[in-house]
């Protein structure tokens, strides 16, 4: 498989488990209404499991801008390949929560809370401060990325010729699944964990266009914390790679 078809589809199932279990957890009249944070933590961290498994073996299994921009200063990806994996990403995750969407069509228009709506595709503080949400974003994101940094072995040569087979999969598929699972219980519940810019930025562009009846707003102005702080984290995460290796 091209390795760019296998991150538009991993983000995609990513998104698809992601969001689905956040609309199954908020949303009017869904089985799983009220089911709780543990379900979120786990419907995530079963979606990188299920994203990693798919395009682990193609691309390494990043799903994340922020991962692949980190592998890029860490020197184990090629510089000329992030923006093509990055938009692949972003495009994966929209379609993700597009199909999510029309699943759950007639429990968004059930549901009168426009946050509890808006919060199934994308995220926002509990206390909102500026400052604290972007050291949230970026600490998650620093334990991602640190991980898989540190369990990295490239094996596959990109389009340059680094050799950049590397991601989330470098872990293998339920240890990063797990890892998700432990940062969204730990450390999740400031802002929701993006912990990924495409995460984010693709379901709120879908929630900004879809017909809901009690959508609100889609709040473009918090939009670019889970872009700058997932950026942050990883950055940091391949600097002290760097320092240590």
């Amino acid at each position: 498989m091209d390795p760019l078809l296998a991150e538009f589809l991993g983000t995609m199932i990513l998104i698809i488990m992601g969001v689905g279990v956040c609309a199954s957890n908020a949303l009017t009249d869904s089985f799983a209404e009220k089911t709780g944070w543990v379900l979120i933590a786990f419907g995530w961290g079963l979606g990188v499991f299920l994203g990693v498994i798919v395009a682990g073996p193609y691309s390494g299994g990043h799903l994340n801008p922020a991962v692949t921009i980190s592998l890029a200063l860490a020197g184990k990806f090629p510089w000329v390949d992030v923006l093509p994996f990055a938009a692949m990403q972003v495009l994966g995750a929209f379609t993700g929560a597009g199909l999510v969407w029309y699943q759950f069509s007639d429990h968004y228009n059930r549901t009168t809370d426009a946050g509890a709506i808006k919060g199934t595709f994308c995220t926002g503080p509990a206390i909102p401060n500026l400052p604290k949400n972007i050291y949230s974003e970026a600490l998650g994101t620093f334990i991602l990325v640190f991980v898989v940094l540190m369990f990295s072995e490239p094996s596959l040569l990109m389009s340059d010729g680094m050799e950049g087979k590397v991601g989330l999969g470098a872990i293998g598929a339920l240890p990063v699944g797990l890892l998700v699972v432990g940062i969204g219980m730990s450390l999740g519940s400031t802002t929701g964990y993006a912990i990924n810019p495409a995460r984010d930025l693709g379901p709120r562009f879908l929630h900004s266009i879809v017909p809901i009846k009690h959508k609100g707003t889609s709040d473009w102005g918090y939009s670019w914390v889970p872009i700058l702080g997932p950026i942050i984290g990883g950055a940091v995460a391949a600097g002290l790679f760097l320092l240590i290796i």
